[in-house]
């Protein structure tokens, strides 16, 4: 049987997620009032198993915001995150010839710095090492094949698929990994390798374990010079570029893949997720356990996101529930079952849920709040539920029996009467 919480949920403070999943939708979540309860507002896109969603870059500033999605068919979409309309879409992104299955999207990274008015800059990022930045204009009134512009093309590695990436905080910076790929750290400026990890040496019984990176992420946003690694053989590997090119830190996580590895705005504790549904959060100064989220998820874990701004975390992954977490308590809030397998979340950290009151304008032209008190709105009126054949029955039975003993009553007392006049 799946393994899952039976802990009630507390409920969560107001925020808004979305969602992306393995059929290409892209769903809403809102959680609206002190403690509520998240649920799916919008739902956009049709449910097309090659439109999976494999990457998505959030853009979430107070104006203008931008979502950048990357799907199996090697499609990227610039989507507007308030209403779901698709500013541009660019097709067969990649070396011309190739197969979307042979050589899909495995990182995408929407530049936030690097914005003008109706443009953006997308770095994409294939298992096949084809790395490219383009220049995307998003104004509606020319042609899209006008807007976009490749500015830098380059090749990542020679061999292997590469399954991750991250840009850091300065988006000057990019770390890359994958099957058979070392770790390497690249200058996006320039378009040149600045350091390699070197590959770590045979165990104690001369075994060498491949190289196989699942996930990957910058320590701090502020220092592009050490980030967290995860790998298929469920152990966590820290690196410093300044330092060495082995781990500086490296340890064990539970005995199955590391899926998904995230960072605190602390700059020193990270959160990890792998693929039996373990959720966990480590200090990283000491490679220190700080403890097990409770509540067990049934699948494996394929995106966690950190709220840039609440104390909360949510995590989701192939048991298709959307999870909400405190990260002090590491207490489950709440989730949410979405019914199709998840591959990605972000949060909308400008998201702000404001209750909006029944106004009146008086004879000045002031507004006014409305507010009716139980006093003057008074006892409303009760709707009566009509009773069932069966008790309605039993109701006249009960009557007639009280009118049949009020009679029977009558006769015995003017019986008695009667008897009493007669002995006079």
């Amino acid at each position: 049987m799946p393994r899952t919480t039976t802990l009630e949920c507390p409920g969560c403070p107001p925020l808004r997620a979305l969602t992306f999943d393995s059929l290409g939708l892209i769903k809403v979540i809102e959680s609206r009032g002190e403690r509520g309860t998240p649920q799916v507002v919008e739902r956009w896109g049709d449910p097309v198993s090659s439109k999976c969603v494999l990457a998505a870059s959030f853009d979430d500033r107070k104006k203008d915001p931008l979502l950048a999605v990357a799907r199996k068919n090697r499609v990227v979409e610039v989507v507007n995150p308030l209403n779901g309309e698709i500013h541009v879409m660019l097709s067969n992104v990649g070396e011309d010839g190739v197969q979307p299955e042979d050589d899909a999207i495995s990182g995408l990274h929407l530049f936030r710095r690097k914005r003008s008015s109706g443009s953006c800059t997308l770095l994409t990022c294939t298992s096949k090492g084809n790395a490219s930045m383009r220049s995307i204009g998003i104004d509606k009134s020319t042609d899209d094949s006008a807007n976009i512009s490749v500015t830098k093309t380059w090749k990542l590695c020679g061999s292997g698929n590469v399954l991750c990436s991250k840009v850091d905080g300065s988006e000057n910076y990019a770390v890359f990994g994958g099957k058979g790929v070392e770790v390497n750290l690249w200058d996006l400026e320039n378009s040149t390798k600045i350091w390699t990890a070197k590959p770590p040496p045979k165990n104690s019984l001369g075994i060498f374990t491949p190289t196989w990176f699942t996930c990957t992420t910058f320590l701090s946003n502020d220092d592009h010079h050490k980030f967290v690694a995860g790998t298929n053989s469920h152990q966590v590997h820290l690196y410093d570029i300044s330092a060495q090119r082995r781990p500086v830190l490296s340890f064990d996580f539970r005995e199955t893949a590391i899926k998904a590895v995230t960072e605190d705005q602390d700059g020193h504790t990270i959160y990890i997720g792998n693929g039996s549904g373990d959720l966990a959060s480590f200090d990283m100064r000491t490679g220190k356990l700080l403890g097990c989220f409770i509540g067990k998820c049934s699948g494996s874990i394929r995106s966690i996101a950190r709220h840039p701004e609440l104390p909360v975390i949510a995590s989701c992954g192939l048991d298709s529930y959307l999870r909400l977490w405190d990260t002090k308590t590491r207490q489950l809030l709440s989730a949410v079952f979405l019914k199709q397998h998840l591959t990605n979340v972000v949060f909308d950290s400008n998201f702000v849920y404001k209750e909006v009151a029944a106004t009146a304008r008086n004879a000045n032209g002031i507004q006014t709040t409305e507010v009716q008190t139980e006093d003057e709105m008074g006892t409303l009126p009760v709707k009566r539920k009509k009773a069932s054949k069966g008790k309605r029955e039993k109701k006249k039975k009960s009557e007639e029996r009280k009118e049949t003993i009020v009679v029977e009553s009558k006769k015995k007392s003017q019986k008695h009467k009667r008897e009493i006049c007669d002995d006079s």
